[in-house]
């Protein structure tokens, strides 16, 4: 959609880029200069004309004539480095409306790109340039396409990660031409400086390669210029990332760097930075770094455990709030009911003391009449009368208060009473037949229980002889002498009365003897738990003469 109110100069440039044959669009793009030039810098205008120039193609011409071959194009490279610029100011501060998502993930990455090879290309004319004219002018050319990049890259910092990964990038990077080299570098340390946490975002393997060029660079180039500028830039990177750092100083890679970096003269221009990178690296300052490390991790594991407690109160807090405001409200309201009980009491005490007041006002007042009415021989008659109505009403009122009285205290048996009752006719409907049969079970089921009880406590009282028998006999085998300290009878102490344990004990007895007795090569094919058979006769002997006792170590 073509925006309203657009620019004259922009319809009219418009127009001619469309009328106009291929050859001739880019000297007539570079009148774009002209306009964005004459417009104040961070006007609204600006942004207009910038929005204008988007909606028209304009841009999308300046990458087309980019591309192709600069042999082709009028002017050559002095119109592409002014295309350059015009591209790179047109995309910073622009704001593309409904077509942000193809700006943003399609032509910015392929600017960039284009700014890429174009570099490479002035790179290459440079190497194969004879004539110094010509150099300067290429190299002139490399400074304006470099700094378009880079200006490109300050107002989109999202493409310094694609700039980063870029084989064209890399390429340019490790020239060995002191002045593109040093170009490359003062981009690069330009670039981190806009944001170097996009160096941690690339692959591992292309961190290593700007790495190792970098340190190449360093170690290796003659060119002051370039080393200091290496030197910079990886005191930048090893002091904003700490994993660089590491890298440095562990990698096998970079073993021994140190110890050449200590061998650069002194007395350079950059010899501060190179004391600094130096000092970086030394295993002092690296276990500070790795302490530093510690600690900012601890800091992080404290701040996101004080977060996570924070958000879980502050999750809570709506329901603590609720909470409160329901307890208060809940007490608020029993305060109001107490008061409103309390008035409600309190006016009704007044209007039965003014009933009172009433009555007694109005009964004396029917005295009064009444003691006018009596004749005064009556008078007497008349108030034993009412006396005797007084006491009648008195006394009903103390007999209903006793009966209510004895009631209340005469309930629960009562109740008992109705319960028993209830019981007795239920009852009363089982036959006698039924009944005996219930009660013959019952009689059972208590014969039972208490049979199965008596046998139990046989069981238990042999259990507890029993035990108490082997207590008693491993107490004797515990306190039994040796063989050769046995005199007497001691052998007789442990005989067995089993005759079956005996004939056991003795079988194995034999078996022993007899594996011990036997040959070597008889014994070739057993296992240690085989048996051996022993001969019905010689268990033929007295068992009571076996002996079972144990041994007292010496």
């Amino acid at each position: 959609m073509k925006p309203t109110g657009t620019d004259p100069r922009i319809l009219s440039l418009a127009a001619e880029v469309a009328k106009s044959p291929e050859q001739n669009v880019p000297v007539i793009l570079l009148k774009l200069k002209e306009i964005i030039n004459n417009t104040p810098l961070g006007s609204s205008e600006l942004k207009k004309i910038k929005q204008d120039i988007y909606c028209y193609d304009l841009i999308q011409y300046c990458l087309l004539v980019l591309s192709q071959d600069c042999s082709r194009i009028q002017g050559g490279w002095t119109t592409v480095s002014q295309l350059t610029q015009i591209l790179s100011h047109c995309c910073v501060g622009l704001e593309p409306g409904e077509d942000a998502e193809e700006f943003y993930s399609e032509l910015l990455p392929s600017a960039a790109e284009n700014f890429l090879v174009l570099g490479r290309r002035l790179q290459t004319c440079f190497i194969n340039a004879a004539k110094g004219e010509e150099k300067d002018a290429l190299l002139h050319f490399f400074d304006v396409v470099t700094d378009s990049l880079f200006w490109l890259l300050g107002g989109h910092v999202q493409l310094i990660q694609n700039v980063l990964q870029s084989d064209h990038f890399l390429h340019l990077l490790q020239t060995d031409n002191v002045q593109i080299g040093s170009t490359v570098l003062t981009m690069l340390q330009n670039i981190l400086q806009i944001n170097s946490g996009d160096l941690l975002r690339i692959e591992g393997k292309i961190l290593h390669s700007i790495l190792d060029e970098v340190v190449f660079k360093l170690l290796s180039t003659p060119s002051p210029v370039i080393r200091g500028t290496a030197t910079k830039l990886l005191l930048l990177m090893a002091e904003s990332h700490q994993e660089i750092l590491i890298l440095l100083r562990l990698s096998a890679c970079y073993k021994g760097l140190r110890s050449l970096l200590n061998k650069q003269e002194p007395g350079t221009e950059f010899s501060q930075e190179l004391r600094q990178l130096i000092g970086l690296l030394s295993p002092k300052a690296y276990q500070e770094v790795k302490d530093e490390k510690r600690h900012k991790a601890a800091c992080l594991i404290q701040a996101y455990w004080k977060g996570f407690q924070t958000r879980k109160r502050l999750k809570k807090l709506p329901s603590a709030v609720i909470t409160l405001q329901r307890s208060f409200r809940s007490k608020r309201t029993k305060m109001l009911m107490k008061l409103s009980r309390q008035k409600e009491e309190e006016d009704h005490r007044l209007q039965l003391q003014i009933q009172r007041q009433r009555a007694m006002r109005l009964s004396r007042e029917i005295r009064l009449s009444m003691l006018e009415i009596v004749h005064p021989g009556q008078v007497e008659k008349h108030n034993r009368e009412i006396e005797e109505k007084s006491a009648l009403i008195i006394q009903k009122h103390w007999k209903g208060y006793r009966e209510r009285k004895n009631f209340r205290q005469q309930r629960p048996s009562l109740t008992e009473y109705k319960a028993a009752v209830i019981l007795q006719r239920a009852g009363s409907q089982i036959s006698d037949v039924t009944s005996r049969e219930l009660h013959s079970q019952a009689q059972e089921r208590l014969q039972h229980y208490f049979m199965g009880r008596a046998l139990e406590e046989r069981a238990q009282q042999h259990r507890e002889a029993l035990m108490a028998q082997i207590s008693t006999n491993i107490e004797q085998l515990m306190k039994a002498p040796s063989l050769k300290e046995a005199e007497g009878k001691d052998p007789e102490l442990f005989l067995s009365r089993s005759r079956p344990v005996a004939a056991k004990a003795k079988q194995a007895h034999l078996t022993t003897l007899k594996h011990i007795q036997a040959p070597w090569w008889k014994k070739l094919g057993e296992e240690a738990g085989d048996d051996i058979d022993v001969p019905k006769d010689e268990l033929s002997v007295e068992l009571g003469t076996l002996f079972i006792g144990g041994t007292k170590p010496p």
